[in-house]
């Protein structure tokens, strides 16, 4: 008995020298500049309404579409507001629309696939089934069904980019424990009489936390192009609350006489995106427990 009890209790831990995790991350190059890329964007987002910038829906009849300047240094829009201002404020829609969609998505998709994957028959089927039928549809396209039959809001938005993104999640959680759940701790801590509950929480999840983490990170990047699409067609934030999505809508009927109001915005959701994809590439090396 003692045996199982020590068996049970050295379960690997997800927390497991975090010092050689940090130490990897830290030597990848392409990790840190897209970690750098996040706080710069993230630290605009937070600071915006302390930063010297204009009022972001203030308009200008005499600055119409005014190219980049000392005044206005990424020009203005077809209303004369200050572009940089809205692209700061639109910073904390794309970013907020990131992580809340993805965190809708980790606390729904996270318990079924823990669920489906321990438990098995039944109620494995069932979910597997459900989660094989919304993988079907494209990701998008389940996106801005949801959002227009919610309304068209920022927060309808963000819940439809969740909802659409949750079964990536359950498929990952399940494949992760059908994985884990067969290792000799879980049998150990199953001999000794441990509920169920504590087993997933204790043993399980702290063992798939790692994987889950990553494909957190590169679907945020996923979620802020989904915001963005919805903003372009209407159906995420609402004017005129500034939205990178909804400032290249107006730009392209304007791509020839001020190019800068597409540039700009298109250029802030490239360097985001490419940010958060670096960052999750560097997560998964560095988590790895089989790269030295």
């Amino acid at each position: 008995m003692s045996t199982i009890v020590q068996t049970a209790a050295a379960a690997p831990s997800a927390k497991r020298a975090p010092n050689r995790a940090w130490r990897k991350l830290k030597a990848n190059k392409g990790a840190l500049i897209g970690l750098g890329i996040i706080l710069f964007f993230t630290v605009l987002a937070a600071f915006a309404p302390l930063l010297p910038i204009p009022d972001p829906v203030a308009t200008s009849w005499s600055a119409i579409r005014k190219a980049p300047s000392a005044a206005h240094w990424l020009g203005t829009d077809d209303l004369g507001r200050d572009i940089l201002s809205r692209m700061i404020w639109g910073a904390r829609a794309s970013l907020m629309a990131g992580i809340f969609s993805v965190a809708i998505a980790v606390a729904i998709g996270v318990p079924f696939g823990l669920v489906s994957g321990y438990y098995g028959g039944w109620i494995d089927q069932i979910i597997s089934r459900i989660t094989e039928a919304f993988l079907a549809m494209p990701f998008l396209i389940t996106a801005i069904a949801l959002a227009a039959f919610l309304g068209p809001s920022l927060t309808n938005a963000m819940i439809a980019i969740g909802l659409s993104a949750t079964p990536v999640f359950v498929r990952l959680t399940r494949g992760q424990v059908l994985a884990v759940k067969t290792e000799e701790y879980v049998e150990g801590a199953r001999s000794i009489g441990l509920r169920h509950f504590s087993i997933i929480t204790r043993y399980i999840l702290p063992n798939v936390f790692a994987p889950i983490l990553v494909q957190a990170t590169l679907t945020i990047a996923t979620a802020i192009i989904a915001e963005a699409s919805l903003s372009f067609l209407g159906l995420g934030q609402q004017p005129p609350a500034p939205s990178w999505g909804s400032m290249l809508n107006v730009a392209k009927n304007y791509l020839e006489q001020a190019p800068w109001m597409a540039m700009w915005p298109g250029a802030a959701i490239f360097l985001v995106v490419i940010g958060f994809n670096l960052l999750g590439d560097g997560l998964r090396d560095a988590l790895d427990p089989r790269e030295a």
